[in-house]
């Protein structure tokens, strides 16, 4: 893996001003990972964060001072070099409030198959992210209002096609084929990938994880392959069906799940439950009842079947 930083000088960045800038993870397959360390999910500095942060973000994790956000290691190998040929583009955006970070394990999994994943950060709503300038922390404070959210989609939206845009200067660009592009995302990730899709050829393929599409019009007949897939817990479903309603696409249920199990809290929460650190209400509201080990292979299983029919 490896961490990128882009700027984007034609565009004043909506929360703080000034310009806007985002951060990458570039996640590939390594030709070897011997004398590379493995990365860490989060900073020192954003695990700090974090650990204030939780219980805020989302109800019912662990109040600071009771887990080490900063021992969470990942698989990926910092600055491995990474094994010929070039690949598929996968370019994730996660929900609001989160971080880029909380998209590993399916990112992990989607690139040990033969894919170049990119897990984009957008500072402002993200959590937490830690940038070159400095540390950036969530504006939310709960459930975004009308105008924020759409202030939210337009400028992940912008922040995608920016990413799209520079896949051809990024230090792994030689691995990368910008012939076959996929873009998914979870909740307002998962909306901002379809309207990034939207008038962008160079997406060949889109994944939405529960993110709602009700906030602009879509064309009539949007034409790109497209899976739609939520959970049978969240309390938006009905939101979700109407938005969904006209659209083609294939769809899938995850049953005894809830809206937090595309991200890596489905492998997270449960083990902090059983550790006496989450009740079983809260896991419910965030992962859903269900075994996470099947939610998870369920999720890889759909979302990696898909990329591979219409990206092969």
């Amino acid at each position: 893996m490896r961490t990128v930083r882009l700027t984007d000088p034609s565009r004043a960045d909506p929360w703080v001003g000034g310009v806007r800038e985002v951060m990458l993870t570039v996640l590939y397959p390594a030709r070897s990972v011997h004398g590379f360390p493995r990365a860490p999910q989060l900073t020192p500095a954003e695990a700090r964060e974090f650990a204030g942060l939780a219980p805020h973000v989302r109800p019912g994790l662990p109040h600071p001072g009771t887990v080490d956000w900063g021992a969470v290691l990942t698989h990926g190998h910092v600055g491995a070099p990474p094994l010929p040929g070039r690949r598929p583009v996968l370019v994730y955006s996660p929900g609001g409030g989160d971080s880029r970070t909380l998209g590993t394990t399916l990112g992990e999994n989607l690139a040990s198959h033969g894919r170049v994943v990119v897990l984009v950060d957008h500072p402002g709503d993200a959590s937490q992210v830690e940038l070159p300038t400095g540390l950036r922390t969530t504006v939310l404070t709960g459930p975004p209002d009308p105008a924020t959210f759409r202030t939210m989609t337009d400028t992940r939206t912008a922040d995608l096609r920016l990413v799209l845009d520079r896949l051809g200067s990024l230090p792994l660009a030689r691995v990368m084929d910008t012939r076959r592009i996929g873009l998914y995302g979870h909740s307002a990730g998962g909306t901002a990938a379809v309207y990034a899709a939207r008038d962008d050829r160079r997406v060949g393929a889109v994944v939405n994880m529960e993110g709602f599409l009700d906030l602009y019009p879509l064309p009539t007949g949007f034409d790109r392959p497209l899976l739609l897939l939520r959970t049978d817990g969240f309390d938006g479903s009905a939101r979700i069906e109407c938005s969904w309603a006209d659209l083609p696409g294939r769809r899938g249920l995850l049953p005894d799940a809830n809206h937090w199990a595309f991200t890596d809290y489905g492998s997270l929460v449960p083990r902090l439950q059983a550790s006496g650190l989450v009740t079983a209400t809260a896991r419910t509201a965030l992962v859903g009842a269900g075994d996470p080990a099947v939610t998870r292979a369920e999720v890889r299983r759909r979302v990696g079947s898909f990329f591979a029919r219409h990206l092969s």
